[in-house]
């Protein structure tokens, strides 16, 4: 018999052509290329989303400045409220104060009552605006200002009775004031934070004052002077570390700004 070999008959058993062999070569890494690309086209499209680069991730970043913007222009918020009142209580806590003369201990202790709900709003209205996204722009002008409104009130009709010397209002108010110039100073290189003592001293000085303000005679008349001198004190510390804060920040701002012309001039 004769027979015909199946690879020469190019059967399906055999070798195939090279031309065939590298035909079918290029068709499987043009096929691998074209899924690679569409698994990269795939994780970069949920990556974009992921990092909000995309249209969700625009729509949701647009949703959070659209709400900061109602909030921002919402004046007639809870803590800007509280604010308001206590800036109504100031003249009325006067009033309350210089009533009959000053010295009458049922005035007095209005007085007091107005000046106690002034502190505690005082602590209630930063909270508030910073927890629930309240911060507006009439809150950070008007509550210092209401803050440093009804102390000062305090302070200069207790001096004027005669109850609290005038150089103790001085020191309190002066430092206030100072403070408060001095953020504005330095606020082009940063802001000077509240510490801890700060908040001591503001604490010290709102329970202090409030004593003296009530017709207090004896024992608690002594502890007052000694709540008053520790509050006096806790003023003029905190007050110096505040101005540590400002040199140091002031230092800093200016050194980054010369780093900065630097590298733009090279």
């Amino acid at each position: 018999m004769t027979g015909v070999p199946a690879s020469a008959a190019g059967g399906s058993s055999g070798a195939r052509p090279a031309g065939s062999r590298a035909a079918s070569g290029a068709a499987r890494g043009a096929a691998e290329r074209t899924a690679a690309a569409s698994a990269s086209d795939g994780a970069a499209e949920r990556g974009s989303v992921e990092r909000g680069t995309g249209e969700g991730g625009g729509a949701g970043r647009g949703g959070k400045i659209a709400a900061a913007a109602v909030n921002q222009a919402s004046v007639w918020n809870v803590a800007n409220l509280l604010t308001m009142l206590r800036l109504i209580l100031v003249p009325a806590f006067v009033a309350l104060m210089l009533g009959n003369g000053g010295y009458d201990p049922a005035w007095r202790s209005f007085a007091w009552a107005a000046f106690a709900i002034a502190m505690i709003t005082d602590l209630f209205d930063g909270h508030l605006a910073r927890t629930y996204n309240l911060v507006t722009d009439f809150g950070k002008i008007a509550d210092p200002i209401a803050d440093k409104a009804i102390m000062g009130a305090a302070l200069i009709c207790l001096s004027a009775l005669g109850d609290l010397p005038w150089w103790v209002t001085g020191v309190i108010l002066g430092r206030e004031l100072g403070i408060t110039l001095l953020r504005f100073l330095v606020i082009r290189y940063g802001v000077i934070p509240a510490s801890r003592g700060g908040k001591l001293k503001t604490l010290t000085q709102g329970v202090a004052v409030g004593m003296y303000v009530l017709a207090l005679t004896g024992p608690l008349a002594t502890l007052r002077f000694w709540v008053m001198a520790v509050a006096v004190v806790l003023t003029v510390v905190t007050g110096l570390d505040y101005v540590r804060q400002a040199i140091v920040l002031r230092r800093q701002g200016i050194a980054e700004r010369r780093a900065a012309l630097k590298e733009t001039e090279v």
